[in-house]
């Protein structure tokens, strides 16, 4: 894998009573950024080769959205990523090596904190990640098992609505 994409749901309505958090649908402006979201992965080229999205309703409006502008890619469902921690997440890129160009699309605080931890080596040194935010990581390419490793990463682009 060469690159990681990450992408943090858009904005999402609250909770109606009763309603379980995975159910909340995106807000008209999280559909709008959604889309902007699109359109700057569009612009830059980044078209992935396979998508991991969070089972939320959220995560997967946000991918809808941005495959409608983008294109198709492969899908998989993952529902480890929905509260994930950044060693879950780094779990998950591991087994993804063969994959040039991944996007996954989830929740902070997991997201962002995972940023930090290919990027900077710690989760402390993280800075946030707003609504339908993208960062764009790239790993170096390893040889066979070889670990994904915190400080491993270089944050290459991060952008936001």
């Amino acid at each position: 894998m060469r690159q990681v994409i990450l992408l943090r749901h858009a904005h999402a309505e609250p909770a109606s009573p009763g309603q379980a958090d995975l159910d909340r649908p995106l807000s008209p402006v999280g559909l709008a950024e959604a889309e902007a979201a699109g359109r700057w992965l569009a612009e830059q080229g980044l078209q992935p080769d396979r998508v991991l999205c969070s089972p939320a309703r959220r995560t997967r409006e946000t991918l809808e959205a941005v495959l409608g502008i983008i294109g198709y890619a492969e899908q998989r469902l993952d529902e480890s990523i929905y509260e994930a921690t950044p060693g879950t997440l780094i779990g998950l890129l591991q087994g993804q090596e063969e994959v040039e160009r991944l996007l996954l699309v989830g929740h902070n605080p997991g997201l962002e904190r995972l940023v930090a931890l290919l990027d900077s080596g710690q989760t402390s040194d993280y800075r946030g990640m707003p609504p339908a935010a993208v960062a764009v990581l790239a790993l170096p390419e390893l040889p066979g098992q070889d670990p994904i490793e915190p400080g491993l990463g270089r944050l290459t682009a991060f952008w936001w609505p």
